[in-house]
């Protein structure tokens, strides 16, 4: 009996092991070689042992700094944004003809299915000061020419508008499949009750989804985290450093300054907010 389950274990553990094995190739080495790349200072004659060398220049870099403020702001007001939008969204159709909510559905589903390139490109040709069709139209409405991505005081709200509205899609979806999946008597009993719509929504609806709200907002950290696309094709990260990202910052010492210990380093910091900033995401997910 014993050696039976003995074998079932080792077959269990064999199929498994492929998968095991890229994981810790691709994900676990990584990480750890990340850390140990973040201790010297690299050149293409060698590796020099700094210690915190790198951590302690991050730190003294205002162009770091800036890139990090920005990145924590594009954190705060997208996150924000896809959570109260898509559920205000997937709680008012939800429950309505399978028709209509397939359509809406797919609606916002759209750019996501789309390149994060296309539409980020779509977005530039709207927003350039000389011939897109924003500026266009206010210089048509005589207004003064704009220059949204060229104005360091609008060139944030245009980005979190934009990947916003880019990522949106996915978190209506994971809702409206959430809820769909909610007991219907709970409903038929609020309705009897006498519950407000506002009610069930708001004492019903939100608390059963709190599992996939923990889920979106842990997805949506990481991926604005290591938002570079939208600021590579946009902006460059500029003006004058305005909308530079960690992840623009990484790439920039990684691949144009050769200053390979750096960018480890920002992957390091990078990597340890994820997990401050998940940690009472999931420590609310597993008490339930």
């Amino acid at each position: 009996m014993r050696t039976d389950r003995v074998r079932e274990n080792i077959t269990g553990y064999l199929f498994i092991l492929p998968q095991l094995l890229l994981f810790l190739i691709f994900i676990v080495y990584p990480v750890f070689e990340g850390i140990r790349l973040s201790l010297f200072k690299i050149s293409y004659t060698g590796e020099t042992f700094v210690g915190f060398t790198n951590y302690m220049t991050l730190i003294k870099d205002p162009v770091f700094v800036k890139s990090t403020m920005n990145t924590v702001i594009f954190v705060i007001f997208i996150v924000a944004l896809t959570v109260f939008f898509a559920l205000f969204v997937a709680s008012a159709i939800f429950d309505k003809n399978a028709k209509y909510v397939s359509l809406i559905r797919g609606s916002y589903y759209i750019p996501v299915m789309v390149s994060m390139v296309v539409m980020t490109m779509v977005w530039s040709f709207l927003l350039n000061p000389s011939n897109g069709l924003i500026p266009h139209l206010a210089r048509e409405m005589d207004m003064s020419s704009i220059n949204l991505l060229g104005n360091k005081n609008t060139v944030l709200p245009v980005i979190i508008f934009i990947t916003f509205a880019i990522n949106v899609g996915q978190a209506i979806i994971l809702y409206i499949a959430s809820m769909i999946g909610v007991p219907k008597d709970l409903f038929e009993a609020a309705e009897m009750d006498g519950a407000s719509r506002t009610t069930v929504i708001f004492k019903i609806l939100v608390p059963l989804v709190k599992p996939t709200t923990t889920y979106i907002i842990i997805m949506n950290i990481i991926a604005v985290l290591k938002i570079f696309v939208v600021i590579q094709l946009l902006t460059g990260g500029g003006p004058n450093n305005s909308s530079s990202t960690m992840m623009y910052y990484l790439y920039n010492n990684a691949f144009k300054y050769n200053q390979l210990g750096i960018a480890s380093a920002v992957g390091v910091i990078m990597f340890l907010i994820t997990i401050i900033l998940s940690i009472p995401q999931l420590r609310a997910m597993f008490k339930n």
